[in-house]
């Protein structure tokens, strides 16, 4: 199998070091693992594509690639530069320092790595590992992502839905903010949103009296509904979400069309 991974992190965070692992056992001995990542942290840029100016590439080993652009950019490098000839089987995005559960997914470029893949014509999996009191200041935050991401994802791609529609399916993982010997399993659940919690901003003076704004975000301890994602992960359970690119609201277009037709 030849794996193709990205990230939003960067080409040194220490979660795409995790993933490394993860498609690595996967690919198998015979396998290929390839690397195209942002050179620079590309957090919350979302689906974001550098469409009005250029993206440099450079190689920095075998197999292994930083790019000056999002995560949806790497995903078009890999797949129409680095690997043009040979395209993937698979595509993995992460292992996100932070949980892309709930309203996190809009802004995630993580999910918008996976996004891209997934557009593309292929499979595709987002990987986040949740950050909590339990795990965040151990040795390896990342554990059980690193301990339970190589059987999930292999779980996935064996038994996982991968249809080949218009807007094809790809899947949001989260690993729970535990050590890996506290996850309790899997849950499939749908994207939750935490109420009472969002993104804002913040206005600071820089020292040459300028006004800036610092973006902030919300209490991530926040459940969701029960049976979706945040409230898995907070419960200690890895949580699988399938997902797709298309955005219409499809529950109100009977309701809209009759009103307005």
């Amino acid at each position: 199998m030849r794996i193709l991974i990205t990230n939003d992190d960067g080409i040194n965070a220490p979660g795409l070091a995790v993933l490394g692992e993860i498609a690595t056992d996967l690919a198998g001995p015979q396998g290929e693992v390839w690397t195209v990542a942002p050179a620079f942290e590309q957090s919350g840029v979302a689906h974001c594509i550098s469409y009005v100016h250029p993206t440099m590439i450079a190689e920095l080993g075998p197999r292994r690639f930083a790019a000056e652009g999002t995560p949806a950019d790497c995903v078009l490098a890999g797949l129409h530069d680095v690997l043009r000839d040979n395209p993937p089987d698979l595509v993995l995005s992460g292992v996100n320092r932070g949980n892309n559960a709930a309203e996190n997914v809009l802004y995630s470029g993580t999910i918008g790595g996976a996004m891209e893949a997934a557009l593309q014509g292929l499979p595709a999996i987002a990987l986040s590992q949740y950050y909590g009191p339990a795990n965040a200041q151990t040795e390896d935050p990342f554990e059980a992502a690193r301990l339970h991401g190589a059987a999930l994802v292999k779980k996935l791609v064996d038994q996982g839905e991968w249809d080949r529609t218009d807007y094809r399916v790809f899947y949001n993982v989260n690993f729970p903010p535990v050590p890996a010997a506290h996850v309790k399993g899997i849950r499939v659940a749908p994207q939750g949103y935490r109420r009472d919690t969002r993104f804002s901003v913040k206005p600071d003076i820089a020292p040459n009296g300028r006004r800036f704004l610092w973006v902030t975000g919300g209490r991530q301890d926040v459940p969701t509904e029960p049976g979706s994602d945040a409230a898995a992960n907070l419960a200690g359970y890895i949580s699988v979400t399938p997902m797709r690119a298309d955005l219409t609201a499809h529950d109100a277009i009977d309701r809209v069309r009759a009103a307005l037709e």
